[in-house]
């Protein structure tokens, strides 16, 4: 029977052979500093270089790293939440393998759950090593996302945080397929606090998050928490058909009291056509998007596969990661 672990470190990986020893090493010269028992937890999600050979010799020279191989990649929240299903400690810390979030930082963390906090969080005061154009995006869409969601979710954070037991198993019910960890954890509420750091350049290798994927990113963040697009829309309809109405009127003046409409041509009709087949096709993609995450939600499929783990106890890799639903569903190992 393995000790249970005081902290767990959640570390999702894809392609990160490069830079996995080193997480390693830095993991076990930060967390050895608390004189407590911890682990390191590897996600590997669905990696095409030596990323699993690597997890396993890890697991093989010390038992405190533990492995969760997924079938496939299914995406960096997915392996998030696969590694908080399976992490053990009293307190769990979520960290990209690629150490742009330095672990030296995890020790302030565990101070401040110390004083009582069930929520720690990383802001990032500078983002070293990254393009004009990704800070300014980054810091776009969490202005964005403060302002329209009814959460209040922290400026500048990423996944990098310690949450409390309590509120890992919080977030172990919330089973949605589109997922936003950082608001997920703020939805949870409990007592919550940031620690400051800086932004490393990524130690080795290249970014895993292309334009594509932050957009789909902020595609789901935002329709995970706010309904404000599609109020948008709403508010769109009524303001064109508002203008429609006046135009309308203007134009029966016109045509009564000043003998001639001062608009004509077919010019001016296309125009106004296209203009509202395009506000109707804007409206339709906002439905779409919205309907679309209810399909996928609706149709029960598991999260995420599981391959292999290493390093749990039979009992623990065979136990189901959520308890009871509220209908008296149950939940399998593979969700």
């Amino acid at each position: 029977m393995n000790e249970r672990p005081r902290y767990s470190i959640v570390a999702p990986c894809f392609n990160e052979e490069v830079v996995l020893h080193e997480l390693y090493r830095r993991i076990c010269q930060v967390m050895d500093q608390t004189g407590e028992p911890w682990e390191l937890v590897l996600v590997n999600d669905g990696s095409r270089d030596r990323t699993p050979e690597i997890m396993r010799e890890l697991h093989a020279a010390d038992p405190r790293v533990k492995v969760v191989d997924l079938a496939r990649n299914f995406g960096h929240q997915i392996a998030v939440t696969a590694g908080l299903d399976y992490a053990r400690g009293d307190a769990v810390v979520i960290i990209d393998a690629d150490l742009q979030d330095p672990p030296e930082v995890i020790l302030q963390m565990i101070d401040r759950w110390k004083e009582g906090y069930e929520v720690v969080y990383a802001v990032r005061t500078e983002r070293k090593g990254e393009s004009w154009f990704k800070e300014f995006t980054a810091k776009l869409f969490y202005r964005i996302i403060y302002r329209i969601t009814d959460v209040d979710i922290p400026l500048d954070t990423g996944d990098f945080r310690l949450m409390d037991r309590k509120a890992v198993e919080a977030i172990k019910r919330m089973r949605e397929r589109h997922r936003f960890i950082r608001g997920m954890t703020s939805w949870v509420g409990f007592r919550q606090t940031g620690v400051h750091y800086v932004r490393e350049r990524r130690f080795a290798g290249e970014t895993h998050y292309p334009f594509r994927k932050m957009l789909k990113f902020a595609l789901d963040a935002i329709t995970g928490f706010s309904y404000l697009p599609l109020q948008l829309a709403t508010y769109l309809g009524f303001t064109i058909a508002g203008l429609s109405g006046v135009a309308a009127l203007l134009v029966v003046y016109a045509r009564l009291f000043m003998g001639t409409a001062p608009f004509y041509g077919q010019a001016t009709t296309l125009v106004t056509v296209l203009f509202l087949g395009g506000v109707q096709l804007i409206t339709l993609g906002i439905i779409g998007e919205y309907l679309g995450r209810i399909y996928d939600e609706v149709k029960g499929r598991p999260l995420y596969l599981v391959r292999e783990v290493l390093g749990f106890d039979e009992e623990e890799t065979t136990k189901e990661p959520r308890q009871t639903t509220e209908d008296g569903g149950r939940r399998t190992k593979d969700d």
